[in-house]
């Protein structure tokens, strides 16, 4: 049997169809609307396109399994808040499930769905442990321990972006102040990079952002490489934060394997190498002999979809 995956995005939904090791064998992507209605169509079409671009039928499929933004029960398939997607207490499982035939249906956050997908097939293949973390406009997470996806009795565990690094610090959309998310995000980033451009007026950071508008993940990684010292400072700084909560993580999860994904991982060993070097001040197992090895995520847009795909397999 094969299994159906659907990412649902604030720009596109994205469908794919795997086999039980989680190999995508077809894809599809298309955009995607507005409200309860709308939505669970277009995310029916994009399953079957998907299964179509794999050679398949729906007959072959066994399940579907959906990857959503917000705060969701996967027992009941209901999406209780999604605002940017206008969903209020939908039940996104069955309206998918009724759309393609009765097919069974399940429901994942999307940063669970995300790590998930990175375990089966991605960073974490063949081990026992992972959580991923994605630095985005904020920062998602989630983890797979003892094999087993995990999300906590009310499925709402490992918002590792909502732990406090800074106490008293930035304002984090959460209502907290400090928040991890605040300050490791691309959003963070991007605050601490405007900030050290309208207190250093010479710095290069404005050659390659020449508004305070154009500012993005990359602006200070290409003006540090430029030699800029300002926008080595925003690194060094940004750096050893993601490094906190990554050393956070690590010390009280010990996973074999942390992988990290998002835009700013496109920086490669820029990002990377100075990231172990801090977790290597900052780890309390540094000196151990076996430590959770931190690499780039390798899945990259395909995570969610693969990871909601093998949802009914994992959970």
């Amino acid at each position: 049997m094969y299994y159906i995956g659907i990412d649902l995005g604030g720009t596109n939904v994205a469908a794919g169809v795997t086999d039980r090791e989680g190999k995508l064998l077809g894809k599809a992507s298309i955009p995607c609307p507005r409200g309860a209605e709308a939505i669970a169509d277009a995310m029916a079409e994009s399953a079957r396109l998907a299964v179509g671009e794999a050679g398949l039928t729906m007959e072959q499929c066994a399940s579907v399994g959906v990857a959503s933004p917000g705060t969701i029960d996967p027992v009941q398939g209901i999406v209780f808040h999604a605002f940017n997607l206008g969903l209020d207490h939908v039940p996104l499982a069955r309206m998918v499930s009724e759309r393609l035939g009765g097919i069974p249906a399940y429901l994942e956050n999307d940063a669970n769905a995300a790590a998930l997908g990175e375990f089966v097939a991605g960073a974490g293949k063949g081990k026992n442990s992972l959580v991923a973390v994605t630095l985005g406009t904020g920062v998602g997470s989630g983890a797979v321990l003892e094999g087993k996806l995990y999300t906590g009795f009310n499925y709402a565990a490992f918002e590792a972006g909502h732990t406090v690094i800074r106490r008293g610090g930035r304002q984090c959309t959460c209502g907290r102040k400090g928040c991890w998310e605040a300050y490791a995000s691309a959003t963070g980033l991007i605050s601490s990079t405007r900030k050290a451009m309208e207190a250093h007026p010479n710095s290069a950071l404005w050659r390659y952002a020449p508004t305070l508008e154009d500012v993005n993940g990359k602006t200070p990684f290409d003006a540090a490489q430029a030699g800029d010292a300002a926008a080595q400072a925003v690194l060094d700084e940004y750096i050893e934060d993601l490094a906190c909560g990554l050393a956070n993580l690590i010390n009280i999860i010990q996973p074999e394997v942390l992988c990290i994904g998002g835009g700013i991982c496109k920086q490669g060993e820029n990002l990377m190498a100075p990231l172990r070097a801090a977790l290597g001040r900052e780890e309390f197992t540094k000196d151990a002999e076996r430590r959770c090895q931190v690499v780039a995520a390798l899945l990259e847009n395909d995570a969610g979809i693969i990871g909601g795909a093998m949802v009914p397999l994992y959970r």
